[in-house]
């Protein structure tokens, strides 16, 4: 079974840090090393390079046959006591070896490859590593000279510059101190690299901690935290990720907080909106109720004048709850987007003469007079007409209820550029200051207790919303409520208009 282990970023960014440090620490070791042997080597091979030559000037190594492998022995005895380092070899043409001073069975090779010879007789780039004698695989820095009988090359002087003694003493620790003291500073400059690696780690990640810790302490379930809002631009211009992704996080809690707040706030408007309308449908209800209930029990002693007067007053309160339920209906159909707006061209004027049609009798009764205001042209619009009307017809039902008697209603159309201006005013007591923010969203009775409106002008808004449109309350000062919305007009269609109609 395997463990996981579980690191922070700031560990994982130190661990990968400090084994990239080992691995350059222990590469830079090599290549020192490497360079200060390979130095060492020229050193040497430059300062010995005559030596073969020099023997082969002094010494009696050859006679009028060739070489001399017998006389060669003592000679190099003599000249390896006075430098034990280094070990001579007496090569034929073909580079066997000829002659040594090597006790029996040391040497392992018959034969020595001649090419770095060449290589270092024609003054070639230092070192030139050639075989060494006594081992097999083995290869070190020599000096050689060429032997002549007669102007003939016959053999070569081979000295080996660093030999068996010179490697029993570097066995023996003697050169180790070398190997030491790059080994302890290249350890310290190493741990002084970690322990600055580790404090910038610590600081470049201290922002992405604190993130961290903000994050880990977002409730999902719960209001967003206040967090200081990012400063504008600053994130588009760094260059930093960490600090576009706490401007990117800060940002999101801050459009969260907006959603929560409106959720929340929607929420509140949802259960107002239940508890005025169970409050508007109770009254209807319990009246219904009440004049049904007389009725069964009063059957035998009313007479048909009662009888109708009973039945008219509870045929009204159904037709307040029918009305009632359809209002909601027809606002949670647009609310969840189940009905969609399909635009047609039509004329503004002969839809205001229709929905004049329908209120007339209903205005007469009150003794409110409706009156239209446009001019003979204006644009045809592109609109859903179904919706329009029932804006319109909202809109004056809504000036109705709350316009005395004697009073008026008008419906102004004017052109406002490649659009249609459309103004419902009445005479009415106004809407007060206190009433007028969020006019178009909040749940107001629905009965018509209170000026404010209800799901009518909540079903306007929506109507016009879907349309691209917007409406708002004109502010008329010592005047009633004047509403004012905008349709687009169809493209390249003028309607004839209609006159006005006074009423």
């Amino acid at each position: 079974m395997t463990m996981k282990l579980r690191l922070t970023l700031t560990q994982r960014l130190s661990l990968v840090f400090a084994v990239l440090l080992l691995v350059c620490s222990g590469t830079s070791a090599w290549m020192q090393l490497r360079a200060s042997r390979m130095h060492e080597l020229e050193v040497v091979q430059g300062l010995s390079r005559d030596v073969a030559e020099s023997i082969a000037r002094d010494a009696q190594l050859t006679d009028a046959n060739g070489l001399m492998p017998g006389a060669v022995r003592s000679f190099f005895n003599q000249l390896m006591l006075v430098n034990p380092s280094v070990e001579v070899y007496l090569l034929d043409a073909d580079g066997r070896i000829a002659g040594h001073a090597a006790p029996d069975g040391r040497v392992r090779r018959e034969r020595v490859d001649l090419a770095p010879v060449h290589r270092l007789l024609e003054g070639g780039t230092l070192p030139i590593l050639g075989d060494d004698p006594r081992s097999v695989e083995g290869r070190k820095v020599f000096s050689a000279a060429p032997l002549r009988v007669n102007g003939k090359d016959v053999g070569f002087i081979y000295v080996v510059l660093q030999g068996e003694a010179h490697d029993q003493l570097v066995a023996q620790g003697s050169a180790n101190s070398v190997l030491s003291t790059a080994l302890w500073s290249i350890g310290m400059v190493a741990l002084l690299c970690l322990v600055a690696g580790l404090v910038a780690f610590a600081l470049i990640t201290r922002p992405l901690r604190r993130l961290t810790e903000e994050v880990a302490g977002f409730d999902i379930h719960g209001a967003p935290p206040d967090l200081p809002a990012p400063q504008p631009g600053a994130a588009q211009d760094s260059r930093d990720e960490i600090a576009v992704l706490d401007s990117a996080y800060r940002r999101m809690v801050a459009r969260i907080g907006e959603q929560w707040r409106a959720l929340t706030r929607q929420d509140q408007e949802r259960r107002e909106l239940i508890a005025n309308v169970s409050h508007d449908l109770r009254t209807p209800l319990s009246s219904l109720h009440g004049y049904l209930e007389t009725l069964l029990l009063k059957d035998a002693v009313l007479d048909a004048t009662e009888r109708r007067r009973y039945l008219g007053i509870a045929l009204a309160q159904s037709q307040k709850v029918g009305e009632l339920a359809q209002s909601l209906f027809e606002l949670a159909r647009l609310e969840y987007g189940f009905v969609q707006p399909e635009p047609e061209p039509f004329s503004m004027p002969d839809l205001v003469q229709d929905v004049f049609q329908k209120f007339e009798l209903r205005a007469e009764a009150r003794q409110v007079a409706l009156r239209a205001d446009f001019p003979p042209r204006l644009p045809v619009v592109q609109a859903d007409l179904g919706m329009i009307e029932r804006v319109l017809g909202n809109l004056l039902d809504n000036a109705l209820r709350h316009t005395p008697g004697g009073g008026s209603i008008q419906v102004a159309l004017a052109a406002a550029g490649n659009a249609v201006e459309v103004t419902v005013a009445d005479t009415g007591p106004g809407i007060s200051a206190d009433l007028r923010e969020g006019l178009f969203e909040r749940p107001f009775t629905v009965g018509g207790a209170r000026r404010g409106g209800g799901l009518g002008l909540r079903i306007v808004h929506r109507m016009l919303e879907l349309h691209g449109c917007r409406i708002e309350l004109v502010d008329q000062p010592g005047q009633g409520a004047s509403f004012r919305f905008v349709l687009p007009a169809a493209a390249q269609a003028t309607g004839a208009g209609a006159r006005p109609r006074q009423g």
